[in-house]
C-alpha cells in the first residue's frame, strides 16, 4: 500500500494491527515514519517510543550477548530508537535522547547505524541529571 502511495489506507490498516497487537514493534515504526514524514512530530515520538519501550521490556535481564541489528527480527527496534532519539532530539530533549542512544550502542557496539555519529553531536549532559 505505501509503495503505491495507499497512505490513508496503509495507516489505517496499521492501526487496524495495532488493535489486535498492540506491541507491534514493525507497525509503531511504520507509523512513526509516516508521521515524521507529514511532521508531526509529537505522534511519531510517540509511536517510536512504544516501539522501543515494548522491545527493551522483551529483553531478558542478563544478556549473553549483544543484540544485534544485522539481525532481521531487531532491526525494527533499532530503526524505531533512532527514530525515538531524532524527534528527542527535535524536541529539545537532549538528555532523554542520550540515553536511548546511549542503550542502541550497549545492545549492539558494531553500531550499523550510526549512532554514535549521532551522539557525539549532542549538546553536554546537563549537570545533574
Amino acid at each position: 500500500m505505501l509503495e503505491l502511495g495507499e497512505i490513508d489506507v496503509a495507516i489505517d490498516e496499521l492501526r487496524w494491527l495495532l488493535e489486535e497487537c498492540a506491541d507491534f514493534v514493525d507497525a509503531h515504526r511504520l507509523l512513526g515514519e509516516l508521521a515524521l514524514t507529514n511532521g508531526d512530530l509529537p505522534l511519531a515520538r510517540g509511536h517510536f517510543g512504544y516501539a522501543y519501550t515494548a522491545s527493551t521490556r522483551a529483553l531478558p535481564s542478563q544478556l549473553e550477548g549483544p543484540v544485534l541489528y544485522e539481525t532481521a527480527g531487531n532491526r525494527s527496534f533499532f530503526e524505531s530508537a533512532k527514530g525515538l532519539a531524532h524527534c528527542l532530539i527535535e524536541m529539545e530533549k537532549p538528555d532523554l535522547a542520550r540515553d536511548v542512544l546511549d542503550k542502541m550502542l550497549e545492545l549492539d557496539p558494531a553500531d550499523p547505524l550510526s549512532i554514535s555519529a549521532i551522539r557525539d553531536g549532542l549538546p553536554p549532559k546537563a549537570r545533574g541529571k
